[in-house]
């Protein structure tokens, strides 16, 4: 199972926000929305060995599971359309217990750290100031965490690193997010870049 954790700043915990203005109106929702089809989408295809948890301001997380998601396409409107779908679906996450507004959609009332607690796996942290993953051997059951187009706030930063396995960097400049886990996939894709 490959996860990605990815944590969102400035998203919405509320289903009001437009669809038609994503990067402003709905506090950068576009990224995360990309993050999602980045995770799950191949060419014709879904990568259902793989999860996308989205960490909406440590408050909601919006887990996607690309081995049941159903009516998902790779468009930040459609995927804006299924996050405001689950975050319409609050009042039903009670506790721990999510709420499941679509297939292979869920919303729970956690943040980062209760994320990471129930998701498991080997944490890796996606970083500029990691080590070269191309030194590193590929994680067999992987938990990516990276942050939206912010930095990780200092909580996050410390909670990372007292919990992840590994704080890693995908090249040697920085990328916007979708773009770190299309580059972390092929590391597990080519087996640490070792086949094609």
């Amino acid at each position: 199972m490959r996860q990605f954790v990815v944590v969102g700043h400035d998203a919405p915990t509320t289903p009001e926000f437009p669809l038609d203005d994503l990067p402003s109106a709905a506090g950068r929702l576009d990224v995360l929305c990309r993050c999602v089809t980045s995770a799950l989408f191949l060419s014709h295809g879904i990568r259902e060995e793989t999860r996308v948890h989205l960490v909406l301001q440590d408050e909601f997380t919006v887990s996607v599971d690309g081995a049941t998601v159903r009516r998902l396409n790779p468009d930040e409107r459609s995927t804006a359309a299924v996050i405001r779908t689950a975050l319409d679906a609050t009042d039903e996450a009670i506790g721990h217990q999510p709420a499941e507004p679509s297939p292979g959609v869920e919303l729970y009332r956690m943040g980062l750290a209760a994320t990471l607690d129930r998701v498991g796996g080997d944490v890796v942290e996606l970083h500029e100031d990691g080590d070269p993953v191309a030194a590193r051997d590929p994680v067999a059951d992987p938990t990516f965490v990276l942050s939206d187009h912010r930095d990780f706030a200092d909580r996050e930063a410390d909670l990372l690193a007292e919990r992840a396995d590994a704080r890693v960097r995908l090249g040697p400049e920085r990328l916007h997010a979708d773009h770190a886990i299309t580059v972390a996939h092929n590391w597990l894709d080519t087996d640490g870049y070792s086949r094609y």
